[in-house]
Formats: C-alpha cells, sequence, structure tokens
C-alpha cells in the first residue's frame, strides 16, 4: 500500500458487503411476502421491509464510493490524505447515521419518500458527513502538486451527488412538487453524476490493470461526461410522465430517455477495446473480470432494459409494476455494484498483503454465481412484470387474484436470488479470509 492513509478504504468497503448482506435478507423478506409467505408481518411490514431494502442500497453504494476516494484520490495525487483520523470520524458518523435510519424505519420513524425515506433529522445529518468527507479529499486535491483527470472527474462526480441530495429536502405539501424534487435527487444520481463516479472508478482500474496509457483512457471520460450530461439530466422527465406535470415531459423524456443508453455503450466499447491494447498482464485476474463484468451489465442493464421501458407509449402500462424492478436491479448492480466490488477485488491484496482474493476459489464462484443470480432474477422479474401489466391493467383482475397467478414465477425468483446470495456469501467470505489491513507495499 503506497499510502497509510489509504486503509481506511477497507473499513468502508467492509460495511458496504455488511449492509449488502443485510439488504438480501430483506429483499428475501419481500419475496416471500409476495409469495403468500408474509409470516414476519406483524414484526416486519412489508412497507418496512421495502424502504429498509432500497435505503441499505443507497447506503452500501455510497459507502463503497467513500472508501474508492479515500483509495484513488492519494494514490492519484501522489500524497496523503490530509487527516485520516477525520477520515475515521467521518466514517462513524455514516455508519451511526444508517443504524439510527434502520431502527427508525421499523419504528415508524421516516418520511415516506421512496429512497428518501429518513426523517428530515438525520438528512441534516448526512449532509454534514457528507461535507467532512469532500472537504477532506478535496482538501486533499487543493493541497496536491499534482491532479489528473481521473481525481478530478471522482471529486466533482461525488461533489455533484452530495448537491443533488439538497432537492430532495424541499419541504412541500403538494404531490407532484414533491415528485418533481424527489427525482433530481433520485434520477440525477443514478442516471447522471453517479455515471460520472462510475467513469472515474472504471478508468482508474483500467489503467492499473492493463497498463493502456493515461491520456488514452481519460480523454474517453470526456466523452462519458458529455453523453451523460446530454441525455441523463434531460432524460429526468421520464420521471414526470404521469405526476402531473405539462405534457411536453412526454416528448423530453421520452427522446432523451433513448439516447441514454449511449453513454453505457461507450463505456462497454471502451472498456473492452482497452483491454484487448492491453501492455501488461496484471496478476489479479479476477478484478479484472469484475471490470469488463461493469462494463458490459452496466449498458444491459442501465442502458438497454433502462430505455425498452421509458418511451411513454410502453411506459404508460409498465410504469410502477415489476418491469421497472427488472431493469432497476441490473441497472443499480451492472452500473454500480460491480464496480463497487471490482474495486474492493483490486484493492484488497494491496491493503492486506493477502493473495486470498488471487487464489481462493470461491472468488471466481463469488462473480458467475452472483451474476448468474442477477440474470436469472431479472429475466424472472421480466416474466412477472409481463405478466402483471396483462392481468391488472389490461384485464383488471384483482391485485390479490393476480399474486396467486403469479405464485410460481415468485418462487423461480427466489430460487435465482439464493444461488446470487451464494455468490455475494462467497465473495463476503474471501474478504474475511484476507484479513485486516497491513501498512505494507504489495505488487
Amino acid at each position: 500500500m503506497k499510502f497509510k492513509s489509504q486503509q481506511i478504504a477497507y473499513y468502508f468497503f467492509a460495511t458496504s458487503l455488511l449492509l449488502l448482506v443485510l439488504q438480501l435478507v430483506y429483499g428475501l423478506i419481500m419475496a416471500t411476502a409476495h409469495l403468500g409467505y408474509d409470516v414476519l408481518h406483524e414484526i416486519i411490514p412489508f412497507n418496512v421491509a421495502r424502504a429498509t431494502h432500497n435505503n441499505l442500497l443507497v447506503v452500501w453504494l455510497l459507502s463503497g464510493f467513500m472508501g474508492a476516494a479515500y483509495y484513488i484520490i492519494p494514490e492519484e495525487v501522489d500524497m496523503e490524505l490530509v487527516s485520516l483520523p477525520l477520515a475515521v470520524v467521518q466514517y462513524v458518523a455514516l455508519v451511526v447515521v444508517g443504524v439510527v435510519a434502520i431502527i427508525g424505519f421499523h419504528l415508524n420513524w421516516w418520511e415516506g419518500r421512496k429512497f428518501l425515506e429518513i426523517p428530515r433529522a438525520l438528512d441534516y445529518l448526512v449532509v454534514i458527513d457528507v461535507l467532512l468527507f469532500l472537504g477532506l479529499i478535496g482538501l486533499t486535491l487543493l493541497r496536491a502538486k499534482k491532479r489528473t483527470t481521473t481525481s478530478l472527474i471522482l471529486f466533482f462526480g461525488l461533489f455533484a451527488a452530495a448537491l443533488l441530495y439538497l432537492p430532495g429536502m424541499i419541504d412541500t405539501t403538494n404531490q407532484t412538487n414533491d415528485s418533481f424534487w424527489r427525482w433530481w435527487v433520485v434520477h440525477l444520481w443514478v442516471e447522471g453524476v453517479w455515471e460520472l463516479i462510475l467513469g472515474a472508478m472504471l478508468a482508474f482500474l483500467l489503467i492499473k490493470l492493463t497498463g493502456v496509457d493515461r491520456e488514452i483512457l481519460e480523454k474517453w471520460l470526456y466523452i462519458i461526461i458529455g453523453l451523460t450530461f446530454l441525455s441523463g439530466v434531460l432524460g429526468t422527465g421520464h420521471h414526470y410522465y404521469w405526476i402531473g406535470t405539462p405534457q411536453y415531459w412526454l416528448f423530453v423524456g421520452g427522446f432523451f430517455s433513448a439516447l441514454e443508453p449511449l453513454a453505457f455503450l461507450g463505456m462497454t466499447f471502451y472498456a473492452y477495446y482497452v483491454y484487448s491494447n492491453r501492455v501488461i498482464e496484471h496478476p489479479n485476474k479476477i478484478a479484472l473480470t469484475w471490470t469488463l463484468g461493469c462494463a458490459a451489465m452496466a449498458f444491459f442493464g442501465a442502458g438497454f432494459l433502462g430505455m425498452v421501458h421509458t418511451l411513454p407509449g410502453i411506459n404508460i402500462y409498465t410504469h410502477g409494476t415489476f418491469v421497472t424492478a427488472m431493469h432497476g436491479h441490473m441497472a443499480f448492480w451492472g452500473a454500480y455494484a460491480m464496480i463497487v466490488f471490482a474495486m474492493i477485488t483490486y484493492t484488497l491484496p494491496i491493503i492486506t498483503n493477502s493473495k486470498a482474493v488471487y487464489s481462493h476459489k470461491l472468488s471466481k464462484y463469488a462473480f458467475w454465481a452472483a451474476n448468474t443470480g442477477m440474470i436469472g432474477m431479472v429475466l424472472c422479474f421480466g416474466v412477472i412484470g409481463i405478466l402483471q401489466v396483462y392481468l391488472e391493467r389490461m384485464l383488471d383482475l384483482d391485485f390479490f387474484v393476480v399474486r396467486d397467478e403469479l405464485k410460481f414465477y415468485f418462487g423461480c425468483l427466489i430460487f435465482f436470488a439464493s444461488f446470487f446470495i451464494t455468490g455475494i456469501l462467497s465473495f463476503v467470505f474471501v474478504f474475511i479470509k484476507s484479513g485486516l489491513p497491513k501498512v505494507a507495499k504489495f505488487s
């Protein structure tokens, strides 16, 4: 490990994996409830399980992004983080806020807004925590004698994500206004500035794992930024179709949503082009596998599956159904979860001075089981969603009648989810097997 302060990334990654496992538990609770066995309803009602499942996703991904930034920024600018003790304080504060929020959901302490359920008091604590995080990496960049395009794009992606959290705190009692501002947070995170974070992390990993010239890779980043902001910002309109906003959003949202896959398509082609022109054979093959897998799955989930149901003529039927869950699961997994896994897999041998990631058979199993399980889950969500549209919105059948008709497919969903979970648990096992951070150089 080049700098001692990079070890803080390990604890953010460990927290990410712990929260991911917890998220999967709540996902299984929801899936069994859809199957008709909501045996935990008195303890964990479905709405609590759903809110916890969704918000754990956001928190564990943010924890992963923060860990990646704490590793990448010192490496890129060639200096220690300005304050490791403050980074520890920021980490502890993040964990405390997350734990309090989860407990609050179970006590009905929340706002009830999807993905933004945490109560207003905790919103302010989140802002303070993120400002401390941005201050630490921003000051490190400011004091450094050199800065790279990768480090700057990563910082501004994280800064923009923090800035776009604020519209979600606008207080309004009007449902349309509330939905309008909420999508500024949710959409412009996952289909906007998070793509900058993804691009920077992907560029960093490709530079390290392929040895391709930095200038070539960083020129590609500018193209990704352009495509992201051209399509992603106005693509927010596909969330405005049916909430009471003006009709012109049907055209704006539909047109620019159709352009959104271009950024992911370019990312996929370029990642594989760089790999085919690699100048080194890095020993960490599994990290390269996660990196290239991320590029491919991001296009399929966030790009292709997103586009096929966001055109107004289709979305009027699929909005709010399991077709959305089909897109959402593959998009979050491919674009953001897999890049965090790639970052963990690359950095773990360096931070812990252990070759467990290279050598353990479970490392490969984790990749293939998780991705096979996710693809199976997504196919099940797709079948369930299409049948749901037909039975509920065309035949006008009752919700509980439809649920009984879909039980078999929810059973298939749980089967694939279980397979996915074995992959995640295998990854966690290898992470634990690698041991704790050791301040030593490792190549």
